[in-house]
């Protein structure tokens, strides 16, 4: 009596969710528009947006364009007055020399990234070049290496910035991958370095510290680094750079939140790499 009891009721839930199931109206998920769909291609607020990301990030502008003086502070400055300045100065002698408004900003700010030699402000060359060689590397090289369609991004920034409308070309969806980078997120996290070199490219390391062939002097050399610092004390010049300021060098020189960026890994392979440096 009981079985059949059980049995009864098992039924009675059974054709409930049935009938239940049946007066609900069908659920159907629409695909996505194609507006929705990311297709490469950008507008010139989203490149300018971009470039601003760039000049903080992996353009590494902001280490030295700063207000400690080792290069012009982009970003303090009236822009748009600075660019007639350098076009007139009689020392220029660039591309842009012959073009017109916004078009030779563009060609100004794009030979200062790739070029940055063939025009040196004064007072802000390599100490004994006379302002004739920049400190500044090519952005289209390394270790910074930015492809073209981010040193048009950061040229559409500081035209922005200088209150002119950007000349740049948008990236088409013929530019691949490169296009595709100015929609993505750019803050994603790329993982962890897993070579010393990789992480040296990953923190600027080789921007201002002549690493890898960089010839970069914004910071202190560091050959033979192991002679003069124990592994603690290295550490703690990467984690805690104020702590102690290199002869010659200006405090907050260097960024003080690696301890927030770099993962335990990839402050070893930094640290294993410059116990290992030779003089």
């Amino acid at each position: 009596m009981t079985f059949l009891r059980v049995v009864a009721f098992s039924i009675s839930v059974l054709l409930l969710y049935t009938v239940f199931a049946n007066i609900l109206p069908p659920v159907q998920s629409d695909p996505p528009s194609e507006e929705d769909e990311p297709t490469g291609v950008v507008d010139m607020a989203g490149l300018v947006a971009y470039g601003e990301k760039l000049f903080s990030g992996k353009g590494t502008c902001t280490l030295c364009h700063n207000d400690l003086g080792r290069a012009p502070d982009l970003l303090k400055l009236d822009l748009a007055k600075t660019f007639s300045e350098r076009l007139n100065d009689p020392a220029y002698a660039g591309k842009a020399k012959n073009a017109d408004g916004a078009k030779a900003t563009e060609l100004y700010l794009l030979e200062s990234l790739v070029e940055p030699s063939a025009y040196v402000v004064r007072g802000f060359g390599k100490k004994g070049t006379n302002d004739e060689v920049s400190p500044m590397p090519k952005a289209d090289a390394a270790p910074i290496e930015l492809n073209e369609v981010q040193i048009s991004a950061l040229i559409a920034f500081l035209q922005s910035e200088a209150g002119i409308e950007p000349t740049v070309a948008l990236p088409s969806a013929e530019a691949g991958e490169d296009a595709e980078a100015v929609t993505s997120e750019d803050d994603e996290d790329e993982g962890p370095a897993t070579t010393a070199v990789a992480a040296l490219e990953k923190f600027s390391c080789t921007a201002c510290h002549d690493l890898e062939g960089s010839e970069a002097e914004a910071g202190p050399k560091l050959d033979g680094l192991a002679t003069r610092m124990d592994r603690q004390k290295i550490v703690e010049s990467i984690l805690n750079p104020n702590a102690e300021i290199a002869e010659g060098y200006e405090e907050d020189a260097m960024p003080q939140d690696f301890g927030e960026q770099m993962r335990v890994s990839e402050l070893n392979l930094i640290v294993d790499y410059l116990m290992k440096m030779k003089n």
